[in-house]
């Protein structure tokens, strides 16, 4: 299991909370651009957090770096992020390992977040503290919280586990629902509402250490293998645009600026690096065997 940075700031970014349930634009940056179109940068739920303090500074970052204006475009759900990068209305997306794997043919790979050392993370699988249950099968017959129906974590491990048992959610589970945010699972089952819940290791790990309160009223059930971690992406046939790979070069510069590793300390990452889709080619075969019970 990897662990929280030991090297955290310890100051009032720990309360910032993890991106949920609102959507919207953050409007274009107001730095000079000599009259270029915005570069729209869309986000979903991957992206941990929903300060606008830390929004505003990746802006500030983005624009800067691209020396034109920047557009952070949020949604609620992965789908939407996914359909809107696919139809060209977006111009790069950080988006679930899982959305990359389903439209891998059509994207291509320009960074991938490094945490704890390792462009890697796991899934969890989480009850609430007072529950008995030990193992992932002790969870049966639980009310579940899903995250996305495009989250790996929060959606397609847990339909892996159940496939590979002959189940599904619904003859397995009393009754599961989606929060379409992980900070919303661990506060459900946390307050009871779920049982259980299937959630992003990487966001309970930095909520352990930084929302303690939350986190303590959950307990971890089931930790997955270590997954690649989700990707920023874009068209491949935007790959070789200007804009596209600038935005690539300010994601893996980041630890370079000031404001760059401002912004990596608030996200709890080291850093961005390369990577190749060989990364995801576990999760690739995880959604084969779930497309097979279907």
């Amino acid at each position: 299991m990897r662990h929280t940075r030991r090297d955290l700031h310890r100051e009032d970014i720990s309360r910032r909370a993890i991106l949920g349930c609102f959507c919207g634009l953050v409007g274009a940056s107001a730095i000079p651009a000599h009259g270029e179109a915005d570069v729209r940068f869309g986000l979903t739920p991957v992206f941990r957090d929903n300060d606008m303090i830390l929004l505003s500074l990746l802006q500030k970052y983005l624009a800067r770096s691209l020396e034109r204006p920047v557009t952070l475009v949020r949604r609620r759900t992965h789908r939407e992020i996914s359909s809107m990068l696919l139809s060209g209305e977006i111009d790069a997306a950080w988006v679930s390992d899982f959305s990359y794997v389903q439209d891998q043919d059509r994207l291509a790979l320009l960074a991938v977040p490094v945490y704890s050392h390792q462009p890697l993370r796991e899934a969890y699988v989480i009850v609430n503290k007072a529950s008995a249950a030990m193992t992932f099968d002790d969870i049966r017959g639980t009310a579940h919280a899903f995250s996305d129906p495009d989250s790996t974590s929060g959606y397609l491990i847990t339909r892996w586990l159940l496939a590979l048992r002959g189940e599904t959610p619904a003859g397995f589970f009393r009754n599961s629902f989606f929060t379409y945010s992980p900070r919303n699972i661990i506060r459900a089952v946390g307050a009871g509402l779920g049982q259980s819940g299937s959630v992003e290791g990487y966001v309970w790990d930095v909520m352990k250490e930084r929302e303690p309160a939350l986190a303590d009223e959950t307990r971890v059930v089931f930790r997955s293998e270590p997954l690649g971690f989700p990707p920023i992406v874009a068209l491949k046939k935007s790959r070789d645009v200007a804009a596209t790979q600038a935005l690539a070069t300010a994601l893996l510069g980041m630890t370079l600026n000031d404001l760059g590793r401002e912004i990596l300390t608030i996200l709890v990452l080291d850093g961005f690096t390369t990577a190749s889709p060989a990364l995801y080619a576990s999760v690739a075969e995880k959604w084969q065997v779930v497309r097979g019970q279907e």
